[in-house]
Order: C-alpha cells, then structure tokens, then sequence
C-alpha cells in the first residue's frame, strides 16, 4: 500500500515538475499558432486585394492567397516548435521520408493535384466557358486542384478528375455556341429569296447574334434538293432551345412564303416484260 501512495505521489510531483518546466512553453507555442493564424487571415485578405486589382483570374487568385496563408502559418509553426526546444533538421529528416512513403501511396491524388496546378496556370478554359473533354460536355462551374466540376444542360452535374483533363483534347466553346441547322428546299426555288428569308427571320430572334454574323450558304446538291447551311451564333445558355426554336421558325416561314421542302424522290424503272 505504501509503495503504491509513494508511486503516486511521484507521479504527480513528476506531473507538476513537467507542468512547470514545458507548461509557459505550451501556452506560448499555443499562443504563436493562434496569432500565425489570424495574421495568415490578414494576409490572405491583403493579398487577395491586390490581386484582384491587377485583374488576375479568380481561380489563380484563390490558390496563390491559400499558398501565402499556408506559408505564414507554417513560419508561425517553425516559431512554436522553436519555442518548445523542438530540433528541426531531424524532424525535417522525418517528415521526407514519411513524405517519399505517402507519395507512392496517392500516386493518383497527386497526378490531380500537378494536373489541377497545371490548369490553373494554363488556364486552357475559364469558369463559364463551355467545354468538351473526356466524351463530356458542359459549362465550368469550379476549377478546383484536384478536379474540375462542369455543369451539363440536363442540370445535372460533372466532376472530372484533373488528370483526365490534361493531355486530352479540349474543345473549347467560350461563352458562344454556333448552331448547325440544316434545310433542304425544291430545286426550282429561288435561291435569292430562301436565303434573304432565312437572314431575316435570324435578324429577327432575340436570341440570335448580329455579330459574329451569322452563317448562311448553299451546302450542297443532293439527289432531290438542294442543302442550305444555317449557321447563326448564340450564347451557351441559350444554344439548346434556340436550336429548336431556328428550326420550327425556319418551316413556318417557308410555308408563308411558299417555298417548297421537297420528300426525299426515286424515280424506279423497270425494263422489259415481266
């Protein structure tokens, strides 16, 4: 019994000597993170001005003020380590090794992670550009450094990994998309007057760009009519409903003006007696 009261009396006198030796130590290493992180905030936040002032693009701009605030928190952490009679260049030591171990572990992760910084200082498309990849297609919503997020017409959402990005070819739409609506007319309509038909009801839909101008030419000549082109501009958001809207305005308009769209014809011969 009076072994185990003097075990634990020299349990807790070690507890207490601990206490007096490291405890201002903690307290002040405790005190240099929370002010490593408020001062990172600041920083961050001056940063993030007077990056937006030189007009530099937001996803690069958000990276580069969580690189500044990571970085003032990590001297703040040197400092409290420092503080506490920490030796650094051993556990500097340590953390490469373990750092070598966990890179072959996510070797993935880190593909996205050089892929995503790749994007980002690229910058081969931009938040609301319309893009499409990887046999998918939609508008930017996020440029994040581990994937990107697109969303599609449908409403639904995209995530692509950024590895599957980089190297792959890209086709990027911008902010407009180019409708392709094709009609075909008799061969005895004037083409004059299909075409000046067509410029008219496109310069008459709000949706339809005036600039880029849009496209219309005679395509070709197939077996039963002739093809025209119809090939106006209009914005991303607006490109799926416009298409049909061109369409529909593009039959009524010529039943108005009695231009005739022909049924597919095959004239069928049959020679000698049967």
């Amino acid at each position: 019994m009076n072994e185990q009261l003097n075990t634990l009396e020299h349990a807790q006198q070690t507890a207490i000597d601990l206490a007096i030796q490291f405890g201002p130590k903690v307290i002040v290493a405790l005190l240099i993170l929370a002010a490593g992180y408020y001062v990172g905030r600041w920083v961050g936040r001056l940063a993030d001005s007077m990056l937006e002032k030189i007009g530099l693009d937001e996803t690069l701009r958000l990276l580069l003020v969580r690189i500044v605030r990571i970085l003032v928190l990590g001297l703040f952490l040197i400092m409290a380590l420092q503080n506490l009679g920490v030796q650094l260049l051993p556990l500097i030591a340590g953390l490469g090794v373990a750092g070598a171990g966990i890179a072959l572990a996510m070797q993935g992760v880190l593909g996205n992670l050089a892929a995503g910084l790749t994007i980002i200082f690229t910058r081969p498309f931009k938040v609301g550009e319309y893009v499409a990849i990887v046999d998918v297609e939609g508008t930017v919503e996020e440029i994040k450094l581990f994937n990107t997020v697109l969303s599609h017409p449908d409403r639904s959402r995209i995530v692509i990994p950024n590895r599957k990005i980089v190297g792959e070819i890209l086709h990027n739409f911008g902010t407009l998309r180019q409708l392709d609506v094709v009609v075909s007319v008799a061969y005895d309509t004037d083409i004059k007057q299909a075409l000046a038909t067509i410029h008219d009801l496109l310069a008459a839909h709000p949706s339809i760009l005036q600039e880029p101008e849009p496209f219309i030419r005679v395509l070709a000549l197939a077996d039963s009519s002739v093809q025209i082109a119809i090939r106006p501009w209009t914005t991303v958001t607006d490109f799926y409903a416009t298409s049909g809207d061109i369409t529909q305005a593009v039959l009524e308009t010529f039943r108005e003006h009695g231009i005739q769209i022909p049924f597919p014809q095959r004239e069928v011969r049959l020679l000698g007696a049967a």
